[in-house]
């Protein structure tokens, strides 16, 4: 069973324990490798600043360090968006209709919001109650912030989709325990978020700093950056029919998240590395390489569960490549060796879609009231 430990100890799962205010002079105090500084400890210089164990105070935000931080922040503020805020009456009345959607694309909607319903959960979970613990850095806790609530709007749209077309919600928020092409996925992470989350794992050695660096890794180029893209592509292609077209403007909005989410990841992983070489060793790339190799197999499976028969110009083979050069591209970003020689992309439009650079204004076509209905064009 997939479970979280809600309970959180004063002081250490929030990653700092304040010191008692006063008048005088405060002390230091030592937090999850580093120092909330005392008044007599001088002013935080650029160069003091860190991602992980860092000793200076984590409080002050400013001199920026990581200015790609602060700006992907600032972006992602930019960028929000609310779930109501999308027209679902066109996916109701299809959903509605016995011969709006075959029995192929009713299984892949349920597969895809059984998997993402909770899969953001985790990453949420990860986030507020392991990884901003311990990056030591202000400007990217700053974005690791908004990166949560992101996580939250992301599954509050999925119970808006759920609740909109009167799915069955036991069925929907439960296929996480039951349905084992998504358990194992699930079950892939957990050992890397229970890394993060033990109240008792702190960095500052080399083998407690590789475990930390593998588990961003894991979360950023194989969860965000692997296992979300059979389930974009699918629901995507179906919007481009005219099918389930305000899911698949949601989805559009959460992949727009979720690329940033990644290429914060990918910088965070890099910096990392810059900061720490003596952790990027020939052994430890060749464990990562194993680790993306087997999310293949498992994202695989799951494209293979979700559409066992050819549907919407694809099938579960067209996926496989997909998913190497996918994976391809995650080994480039990080810096280790590709595992698929030669695996190429057969969905050039989901590039466009990622690469949202490419259009005018995303959101300008957001609606700002339920009623207006939503505006994308899937052309």
């Amino acid at each position: 069973m997939l479970t979280f430990d809600d309970e959180v100890t004063t002081g250490t799962a929030a990653g700092m324990q304040m010191p008692a205010m006063g008048l005088g002079v405060q002390p230091k105090v030592e937090t999850q490798g580093y120092t909330i500084a005392s008044k007599d400890n001088g002013r935080i210089r650029v160069e003091d600043k860190r991602i992980i164990n860092c000793k200076a105070d984590v409080n002050q935000l400013v001199p920026f360090k990581y200015k790609w931080a602060w700006e992907k922040y600032l972006a992602g503020c930019a960028n929000h968006w609310m779930p109501q805020e999308v027209n679902m009456t066109a996916d109701i009345a299809l959903w509605k209709n016995p011969n709006g959607l075959t029995a192929d694309e009713r299984l892949l909607v349920k597969r895809n919001l059984g998997f993402f319903s909770t899969a953001d959960s985790l990453a949420a979970n990860n986030i507020v109650l392991g990884t901003y613990r311990h990056i030591t850095n202000p400007e990217c806790r700053q974005y690791l912030l908004r990166q949560a609530f992101e996580e939250a709007i992301h599954t509050h749209a999925y119970q808006y989709i759920v609740e909109s077309i009167g799915l069955d919600e036991g069925e929907i928020f439960n296929m996480y325990h039951e349905v084992p092409s998504i358990r194992d996925k699930d079950e892939f992470l957990l050992p890397f978020i229970d890394t993060l989350t033990n109240p008792d794992f702190k960095t500052g050695t080399p083998e407690a700093d590789q475990k930390l660096l593998k588990s961003l890794i894991v979360f950023a180029c194989i969860m965000e950056g692997l296992f979300f893209y059979v389930g974009f592509v699918q629901i995507l292609a179906l919007g481009r029919q005219n099918k389930m077209t305000g899911a698949a403007e949601q989805y559009q909005y959460i992949l727009r998240d979720e690329s940033m989410h990644l290429n914060f990841g990918v910088d965070l992983i890099n910096q990392i590395k810059l900061e720490n070489p003596h952790l990027w060793t020939p052994e430890f790339r060749e464990e990562i390489r194993g680790l993306i190799q087997k999310g293949v197999e498992l994202e695989y499976r799951y494209a293979e569960d979700t559409m066992p028969r050819g549907i919407l110009g694809l099938n579960a083979g067209m996926f496989k490549e997909y998913l190497r050069f996918i994976a391809n591209r995650r080994c480039q970003q990080i810096g280790v060796d590709v595992l698929y020689q030669g695996a190429s992309n057969p969905f050039p439009w989901m590039a466009e879609m990622i690469d949202l650079k490419k259009e005018k204004n995303f959101f300008e076509t957001r609606v700002t009231e339920y009623q207006t209905g939503g505006a994308l064009s899937w052309d």
